[in-house]
């Protein structure tokens, strides 16, 4: 458990920093997440300091059907996709999106600026996630991990 302070940049991100499998991984490419909440052992909630590339895209179009999300623009002007309307967002911004209304989200840098956010997002057992422009699902084991599939039920 950590007890002090620290800055946030200072939170190593991991690598790989996807769990997307292939060809899907290329489309978060150039994006930086630290797992602010991991470090600091926070089970009921997850929070991350995240940065977009120009071109790079904080995940795939998605919903959950049980984890809420929300998101803080700290610097640059990303796109936010909301099924098919666009905003662009600037920095003091801020969108959530809850849990099982359907509501597909994805922020996207189609600036040439550098992208930071804040992203956080409840850790509820057992979501699951569609991503309708792909032949993508998930779904969240026991443990945390996540099983991805195509939309038939085959494994990727």
């Amino acid at each position: 458990m950590k007890n002090k302070p620290v800055p946030a940049e200072s939170i190593p991100a991991p690598e790989g920093n996807t769990v997307y499998p292939k060809p899907f991984s290329s489309i978060v490419e150039g994006r930086v997440k630290r797992k602010l909440g991991n470090y600091f052992g926070l089970t009921n909630f997850g929070i991350n300091l995240t940065q977009l590339e120009p071109g790079s895209a904080s995940a795939l179009l998605h919903h959950h059907l049980k984890q809420d999300e929300f998101i803080y623009i700290l610097q640059g002007t990303p796109t936010l996709l909301l099924n098919d309307e666009e905003y662009v967002m600037k920095a003091g911004d801020c969108h959530g999106v809850k849990a099982g209304e359907g509501i597909a989200a994805q922020l996207i840098n189609k600036s040439q600026e550098l992208v930071v956010y804040i992203e956080v997002g409840d850790r509820t057992a057992g979501d699951e996630v569609d991503y309708p422009n792909d032949d993508l699902k998930a779904k969240q084991l026991p443990s945390g991990e996540w099983r991805f599939s195509h939309n038939d039920g085959r494994p990727y």
